[in-house]
């Protein structure tokens, strides 16, 4: 009789049950392992909302640096809080896109299914808590423009977009620093929720052409 057999006995005569942990199963220390076999030490959080991305990366091991963007005003004020204890942590309060200056956001009910693109139908009917309810001048950065201010020289960086359909938009305002990031996270859908976004099956195309291949998915919304 193996130990491994013993322990899961004597584990059920107290009412638990164990069974063998598959990392790959788990998607985010899927993530972590990835992270850190292509050795990133910075990751841009874009579309970071209060933070929860960056505290995750952190309750699975990562000590690199991390840029958070978040351009609504009440939300950014709680992201720059939960920064505040983290010396590697740091926020700036933009959206990114393909030009530099301001935009009108659509601020949603739930505040994190605000977009740059107007919502459709099928997101109101499957969230209504998401219903748009008003909007708010932003500013807006090029990735392009502001990556030498935020990046170190010897940096390995992992871009993570999770930004509501405005994920295209945001690549083509990084297209000439793409070669230096090693790796993205991106947000792809399998249905239209903002006019324009581009879908699931596209994105992964998109992506391939700018020289990344698929190693990972997370499922969502």
């Amino acid at each position: 009789m193996s130990w491994r057999f013993k322990v899961r006995t004597l584990a059920r005569r107290l009412g638990y049950d164990i069974t063998p942990f598959d990392v790959w199963h788990s998607s985010t220390l899927r993530r972590s392992l990835l992270l850190k076999h292509h050795q990133i030490n910075c990751v841009l959080d874009v579309g970071a909302n209060i933070g929860l991305y960056a505290l995750e990366l952190r309750k699975e091991g990562f000590q690199g640096r991390i840029v958070s963007f978040e351009p609504l005003a009440s939300v950014y004020a709680k992201l720059q809080q939960q920064a505040s204890t983290d010396p590697k942590w740091g926020t700036r309060p933009w959206a990114l896109g393909d030009t530099d200056g301001t935009a009108e956001i659509n601020v949603a009910g739930n505040l994190e299914s605000s977009s740059l693109l107007d919502m459709l139908p099928r997101h109101e009917e499957a969230a209504p808590e998401a219903r748009i309810e008003r909007t708010e001048t932003i500013e807006v950065r090029r990735l392009d423009s502001v990556f030498e201010s935020l990046v170190q020289p010897d940096e390995r960086v992992f871009l993570k977009l999770d930004t509501q359909g405005y994920e295209r938009t945001i690549l083509e305002g990084a297209a000439g620093v793409l070669p230096r990031i090693a790796g993205v996270q991106v947000e792809m859908s399998l249905e239209p929720l903002y006019a324009g976004e581009m879908m699931f099956t596209d994105m992964i195309g998109y992506m391939q052409e700018r020289g990344f291949a698929l190693r990972s998915m997370e499922s969502g919304f």
